[in-house]
């Protein structure tokens, strides 16, 4: 059985960032990933937006790592040429019953340091954008939109460059808690199997994460939490919106509520909205229904009320990995070893994931180093 250092699970965003960072620190880091090829899962179905860190508990991981997340994002986009713009974003009341909860969002994001959320008058919003329709909105200037693809190819070009390893196609299918540390059984595309173990397991598999700790044999399932999946179903704009800032309306459970987007490339999408999947045993079906198109309508007209109809196509869709119940408050990003020194497993890794990638990088880096290593034998009998 091949011995590796360090074994991260999932190519997704989170998961090539903390291989990245691994690599760069000296560590030997191998990547198994389930699907031909990086990001196939959540961190290609979003919406591609770097938040700014407004709404997440003050001292909860979200809050901690999105600040500083969002920041050497666009350091690193810079650095690297990776497409991005600081396009700002509004959040809008429709009504002045809203404007409480506008009121509580910008009261939580100065508590979590941006101090540059402002209110703005109804004027003032729509001197931005004459299109909106609002009574107060709330002005982000540091939200901006990335070609998330983009930004993966490059974390894992680092991660290569420093000696990471990539498997793909590749699908942990069950392993063994040892003394020495995580014993993996993986299955190739194929149908070709191997044994592989691990000094230190990272299990950033996202959507199916906690369902990859079951499999562990021997793994402590003590705090494992229940996974949740919340489809986001998104549509498209035919034509071009009368918008250069992202619209958000006030959250709602589940999600953000049915926001605008704008691409790259200038095309406006909307979404995602909230769909709560029963079962995905069976894997989870993309496809977006038209049906839902009728509830998007009248949410997008709340604060853009010149919305044509037929305006909206089906785009696509994706989900997020919850731990917390459809009826319970949104769960913050858990992270923990389950009292085992050779494993790290990632849970509800949902928005602001992408954002929050290179901090959560550096603080599962910073759990790591108390991790042991690989005996050198082993290292050089692997490589």
């Amino acid at each position: 059985m091949d011995r590796v250092d360090c074994v991260v699970v999932g190519a997704g965003v989170v998961g090539l960032a903390i291989a990245r960072c691994l690599a760069l620190a000296g560590r030997e880091v191998m990547v198994l990933e389930a699907h031909p090829g990086i990001g196939m899962e959540t961190s290609s179905r979003n919406s591609e937006v770097i938040h700014a860190g407004l709404y997440y508990p003050t001292g909860s991981l979200k809050a901690t790592l999105c600040v500083p997340g969002r920041d050497a994002l666009y350091a690193y986009c810079d650095e690297r040429g990776v497409d991005y713009r600081r396009c700002g974003k509004l959040i809008v009341a429709a009504s002045q019953s809203q404007l409480p909860k506008l009121q509580a969002i910008q009261a939580q994001a100065h508590a979590n340091g941006c101090t540059e959320v402002q209110m703005i008058s109804a004027d003032a919003a729509r001197a931005m954008e004459p299109a909106l329709s609002c009574v107060m909105a709330l002005h982000s200037p540091n939200t901006g939109i990335i070609d998330s693809h983009g930004y993966m190819l490059a974390l894992q070009g680092d991660a290569e460059n420093a000696g990471a390893l990539f498997a793909f196609d590749s699908r942990v299918t069950g392993g063994q808690a040892t003394a020495s540390g995580i014993a993996l059984q993986v299955t190739s595309g194929d149908g070709g199997q191997s044994e592989i173990e691990a000094g230190l397991l990272i299990n950033a598999a996202g959507l199916w994460s906690v369902q990859l700790a079951t499999r562990i044999a021997g793994l402590s399932h003590d705090g494992l939490p229940q996974a949740y999946f919340a489809k986001g179903n998104y549509y498209s704009l035919a034509g071009r919106a009368p918008f250069t800032h992202l619209i958000y309306p006030v959250p709602e459970p589940g999600g953000l509520g049915v926001h605008l987007t704008i691409d790259l490339g200038g095309q406006a999408r909307f979404g995602p909205d909230v769909e709560w999947l029963a079962d995905v045993s069976d894997g989870i079906d993309y496809q977006v229904d038209p049906r839902r198109a009728d509830k998007f309508y009248h949410a997008i007209r709340s604060y853009w009320p010149g919305l044509a109809d037929a305006a909206l196509q089906p785009a696509y869709s994706g989900v997020r990995p919850k731990i917390s119940a459809p009826d319970a408050p949104a769960a913050d990003f858990l992270f923990t070893s389950h009292g085992n020194a050779h494993y790290i497993g990632l849970y509800g890794m949902e928005s602001p994931g992408l954002t929050a990638s290179q901090a959560i990088a550096e603080h599962i880096a910073a759990m790591a180093q108390a991790r042991p290593c690989a005996p050198p034998a082993a290292l050089a009998g692997h490589r």
